[in-house]
């Protein structure tokens, strides 16, 4: 019996308005530098791969991850516009780590409203998601944050994504058992095998095979 349904953000919720390549060359002119947006987006792939994983912590991690967002960012720097001096990275870390969070930088995928709409009443909602704080204002920005009852967030719960840790928590801390709660996600590794080795059930998203939609459907809603 399903009383929960858990999703991820990114890619299941809503993305970016454009590429990541475009909003880092965005914050590029913001601070003074010229930096193209196509580099910025191979280098941010790249970066991103080479982000070795976590273990999990007990508690929360130190500044809400900020710092793993910085390593982040000078790893994209490297490969870019490896001579740029430590103030400008400086400057273009803060302009972009606010950036993620503003309005206008996410957009929702278009029938999020209408399927969060038809689980409300029936089942508990939460999100889980490698991210930090910031999501509870991007969810807020977007509209749907009233839909949730609980975000669940990896600087916070001190594991991330695929590590079935970070479901067991979030399981917990709703006082449910995995076997009453669904995950929807769009990533093969961090959401299906990652819930299915929690012990939660799981909706497997691939646009644009499917949608939420066919989650509604397949809820019998």
């Amino acid at each position: 019996m399903i009383k929960a349904i858990f999703f991820d953000a990114v890619g299941t919720l809503f993305r970016l308005t454009k590429t990541v390549g475009d909003h880092y060359a965005y914050v590029g002119g913001e601070v003074g530098l010229d930096l193209d947006a196509q580099s910025l987006e191979r280098a941010f792939r790249a970066a991103w791969k080479q982000m070795p994983q976590r273990a999990a912590i007990d508690g929360p991690r130190e500044n809400d991850d900020k710092h793993w967002w910085r390593e982040l960012v000078d790893l994209v720097l490297d490969r870019v516009a490896p001579s740029l001096n430590e103030l400008d990275r400086d400057n273009f870390f803060e302009v972009a780590y606010e950036h993620f969070a503003e309005a206008g930088v996410w957009e929702l995928y278009p029938e999020v409203p209408g399927v969060l709409e038809k689980l409300q009443p029936r089942f508990q909602l939460a999100v889980v998601s490698n991210f930090d704080g910031r999501l509870r204002l991007i969810l807020h920005h977007l509209g749907i944050s009233k839909f949730f009852g609980h975000v669940f967030v990896s600087s916070e719960l001190g594991a991330d994504k695929p590590d079935p840790e970070i479901y067991g928590r979030a399981v917990k801390l709703m006082n449910l058992k995995p076997n009453e709660v669904l995950h929807v996600g769009d990533d093969p590794e961090r959401d299906w095998e990652g819930a299915t080795a929690a012990g939660l059930s799981i909706f497997r998203l691939d646009r644009p095979k499917n949608s939420l939609r066919d989650l509604a459907t397949t809820l019998k809603l």
